[in-house]
């Protein structure tokens, strides 16, 4: 793999990892609501479960 490769993967690993973090606290914090809407909850949920198996894949093809 290119350096060029790696660091653009290294890059948007960064980028999902920020929003996999910001996702967990927009969670946490609607859990705490007791109005909260369940499928925008679910939704997010979903997203950040989306992001995790997306920075899986990318640190696999990090990996030499």
């Amino acid at each position: 793999m290119l350096d060029e490769e790696v660091e653009s993967l290294q890059w948007r690993l960064g980028e999902l990892r920020v929003e996999h973090r910001d996702l967990d606290d927009a969670i946490a914090r609607l859990s705490s609501d007791p109005l909260v809407d369940q499928l925008q909850l679910r939704r997010l949920k979903k997203r950040k479960l989306l992001l995790k198996d997306l920075i899986s894949r990318l640190e696999s093809r990090l990996i030499p």
